[in-house]
């Protein structure tokens, strides 16, 4: 059985909305928005391919979808406040 209860499709360089929840989940309320825009893009590369349902790979990554997965991820950080 799998330890997942859901089936989560895997997430690729252009679902920057799936990216910026997974990172939410993962981070919370530790990261405001000022602390999200400030985040290195080299870190945020790292933390993407880490999430476990992230297929993309890092020659794929370009600053383009970094800029909007960090975006993404502060209108997801508003939304839960």
């Amino acid at each position: 059985m799998s330890k997942n209860k859901f089936f989560e499709p895997p997430m690729a360089w252009g679902d920057y909305e799936d990216i910026a929840l997974a990172l939410y989940e993962k981070f919370g309320d530790d990261f405001t928005e000022s602390k999200i825009y400030s985040i290195r893009f080299t870190d945020l590369l790292n933390w993407v391919l880490e999430l476990p349902n992230f297929e993309g790979v890092r020659d794929d990554s370009n600053e383009g979808h970094l800029e909007m997965i960090q975006s993404s991820w502060v209108y997801e950080w508003r939304d839960n406040q």
